[in-house]
């Protein structure tokens, strides 16, 4: 693969033609500010990203996960384009300088097709079909439509939510760049090659679009005629997926302290971690010639750090790696490529929040209660699109948006808007859907 011709201003949509500009902004920035602006963004202020909404003490929804990704994103990618520049000057003649602006896009748009209740919700979602009365369908249905919806992944229903033309929405749906939607993909093939893990990055719907983007930005084919589709990542994924990975696991471990859930000490110890112990001296130092002595601004200045440290071994990690990048043939994660004592700090970071803190009671309960609300969505608007005249189901279908076409007279159609209807709820409107539909609620009027 070639930066030339992975980095290109065409959009999904508007191929050949160009809309006249009245503004100096590149056409990332615009990529950035259509998402930023949109509804389907607005409403991850209302999605879980790991504890319920507590309250009092505020905690990261994936609203504010979404921006802190993007920040970390940008400097991400401006600092590896300043670092490629320096060891290649070839590449100025390139569009290398925006890919800070481009990752920090496609961050913002990550987590924009995950449902409700996050994993919980996910696996509602999944499980309706193979364990719930879905399953009764598998015969109704072809087996790679099959197949995407027993695997329903957030990453390939964000691709569809930004490229998918909904009724009444323009061709190439939010008509972004090729590069910031391939640099969203992170598992870059279909649903037939999800594997154990249940990852892929586009719904069938979505494959001729994601073939197009694939072959314009010359992505590497790792599949062979005939076979389902897989080629290698659009470089920029791996700086998408490191802010991701950076972003939640140190948040994560500064949320469970303003929950109580990690002491203040078992804090610092993990956030120090990242460092040896004659930094850790100069961290500490500075602490106290800054006067940061409130043990919360504390966790906030070592958090700082921590983020720092890790954004700058990335870096590292991929202007090492651009070679194997380019060829389609890196292994694993930036985070993976770290050094090892970095690494072995992440590790124990991920060890403390798989035990501590993902399964914590709030966290639980939260999932329990998601799931629950979620399956029963499901089976409801999935029974309302099989038996659509029945009153009750026109009651429900009554409800759900014009810009999904429940009305379609194929079957499949109809399921995938009952899934683009329920996976674009927020936490807030789900519930309130369900407890109307069990009669638990009634609006007052």
């Amino acid at each position: 693969m070639y930066w030339q011709q992975l980095i290109t201003d065409k959009r999904l949509g508007q191929e050949h033609r160009h809309s006249p500009r009245h503004d100096d902004r590149s056409e990332f920035k615009r990529d950035y500010d259509r998402l930023i602006f949109s509804a389907p963004f607005r409403r991850l202020q209302n999605k879980t990203q790991v504890f319920p909404l507590p309250g009092s003490v505020f905690v990261h929804n994936r609203l504010t996960h979404s921006l802190e990704v993007a920040s970390v994103g940008m400097s991400l990618g401006t600092d590896v384009a300043c670092e490629l520049l320096r060891r290649r000057p070839e590449l100025a003649s390139t569009r290398i300088a925006d890919i800070g602006q481009i990752v920090a896009a496609a961050c913002l748009a990550h987590d924009m097709g995950n449902p409700p209740f996050g994993h919980a919700g996910e696996k509602a979602m999944q499980t309706f079909f193979t364990e719930g009365a879905g399953s009764a369908l598998r015969e109704r249905l072809s087996p790679v439509f099959w197949s995407d919806i027993t695997h329903f992944e957030g990453n390939a229903n964000a691709f569809r939510l930004l490229t998918h033309r909904f009724c009444g929405r323009r061709p190439g749906g939010f008509v972004m760049t090729y590069t910031t939607l391939a640099a969203i993909v992170k598992y870059p093939h279909s649903s037939l090659l999800a594997g154990a893990k249940g990852k892929f990055g586009f719904f069938a719907t979505e494959q001729q679009a994601y073939e197009r983007i694939a072959a314009d930005l010359g992505l590497v084919r790792l599949s062979a005629p005939g076979e389902p589709l897989r080629c290698a990542r659009h470089p920029l994924v791996y700086l998408v997926e490191a802010a991701d990975d950076i972003c939640y696991e140190i948040m994560d471990i500064e949320d469970a302290y303003k929950l109580r859930l990690l002491s203040y000490d078992e804090t610092e110890r993990l956030l120090l971690g990242f460092f040896d112990a004659d930094v850790q001296g100069r961290i500490r130092r500075r602490m106290e010639e800054e006067q940061v002595g409130d043990p919360n601004e504390r966790v906030v200045y070592l958090r700082a750090c921590a983020i720092g440290r890790l954004e700058a071994e990335c870096v590292r990690a991929f202007v090492d790696g651009e070679q194997a990048i380019l060829e389609g043939c890196f292994e694993g994660s930036l985070i993976g490529a770290m050094s090892p004592g970095v690494r072995e700090a992440y590790r124990r970071c991920a060890d403390v929040s798989r035990s501590r803190i993902y399964c914590s009671k709030p966290v639980l309960d939260v999932e329990l209660s998601g799931y629950k609300v979620m399956a029963t969505l499901m089976e409801q608007m999935v029974d309302a699109a099989l038996h659509p005249t029945r009153y009750y189901s026109r009651q429900l279908i009554g409800r759900v948006s014009s810009q999904y076409d429940i009305a379609s007279p194929d079957l499949e159609t109809r399921l995938m808007a009952v899934i683009d209807y329920i996976s674009g709820m927020t936490d807030v409107y789900a519930l309130d859907v369900y407890q109307k539909m069990m009669g638990m609620a009634l609006p007052i009027v």
